[in-house]
């Protein structure tokens, strides 16, 4: 099959087949060791917080380790999060990674090539593998325990299924899609402009030397935390997806209901409730797979050129 070495300033050339399949494993490893290390601490702090607006920071914390102490922070792990980083890690990978390469190829600068890839991305992992899994990761974090600890996650994904069918599994996948299309085009795409930010900086005394691991770390880190802009429409996924009963909250939400809901009761703040550590989670999560992926990529492609 015809190969084609794409080569650019801010990336280790790249020999690319037309279509990358390995792609699909590098993401999923890459997620899943993403989300096993850092990110589920962050990803159950942040979703009780835009559940359980009320509390700060260290109340959060505090409730989370009565929970289940070091392992209140990795609820939802086991077997929800571990499925879901696998297979949309698997998605956002290789649809990213060709959309990004295809639209490079066509002329467009690394910055929109990476938003472009991110946003599709995004797209695809929220509706071919996120909806449900999301969904089960928040209804485990956030479910209250009258019927004991002993209720099992899967008792709960039947009872939901025989309460409101598919469609209740999949509560807030329109939600989901938003914020990964959006999350993805801007960690992707500020990645790829801060990498060139960085070049054009010293482009005056090195302009052809590749950037460093960490600059490029540097360039992931700053992406990732700008990428918490769209606060709100997690607020909003979590409301959808909580099993939280509050009085005068709707049995039944929709993107629209659910902000009306959360503005009513908590205002303009509400919608910011989590941001904190969901900085720090957008920070490793974009390190792990833009700056993570690319050198996975970039070996893979290494060690088959030696075989070839």
């Amino acid at each position: 099959m015809n190969q084609t070495v794409v080569v650019s300033p801010l990336q280790t050339p790249v020999v690319k087949k037309n279509v990358s399949w390995s792609n699909l494993a590098i993401g999923a490893g890459v997620t899943l060791f993403e989300v096993t290390t850092l990110s589920q601490p962050f990803e159950v702090l942040k979703t009780h917080l835009a559940a359980n607006r009320n509390d700060n920071l260290t109340t959060a914390f505090k409730k989370i380790w009565q929970r289940g102490g070091f392992t209140g922070f990795y609820q939802g792990l086991i077997p929800w999060a571990w499925i879901e980083a696998s297979t949309k890690g698997a998605c956002l990978m290789f649809t990213a990674s060709e959309v990004e390469y295809r639209m490079s190829t066509w002329g467009f600068s690394p910055a929109v090539a990476g938003i472009s890839g991110g946003m599709v991305g995004g797209l695809t992992q929220a509706y071919f593998t996120m909806g449900f899994c999301t969904f089960m990761k928040t209804v485990e974090i956030t479910r209250q325990k009258e019927a004991g600890p002993k209720t099992s996650t899967w008792t709960v994904a039947a009872d939901v299924i025989r309460r409101e069918g598919i469609r209740g599994i999949n509560k807030g996948v329109n939600a989901v899609a938003v914020r990964q299309c959006t999350n993805w085009g801007s960690r992707f795409g500020l990645s790829r402009l801060a990498e060139g930010m960085i070049m054009k900086f010293r482009q005056s005394t090195d302009s052809h030397t590749p950037l460093t691991n960490l600059e490029k770390i540097g360039a992931s880190a700053v992406a990732g935390a700008l990428s918490c802009w769209n606060q709100p429409i997690e607020v909003i996924r979590v409301e959808m997806q909580s099993q939280i009963k509050s009085p005068g909250r709707p049995d039944k939400m929709t993107i629209s209901s659910a902000a009306k809901y959360i503005y009513e009761s908590h205002g303009m703040k509400g919608f910011y409730r989590g941001v904190t550590p969901r900085i720090g989670l957008g920070i490793w999560q974009t390190v792990c797979i833009v700056f993570g992926g690319d050198k996975v990529k970039s070996w893979v492609s290494d060690r088959k050129s030696l075989k070839q």
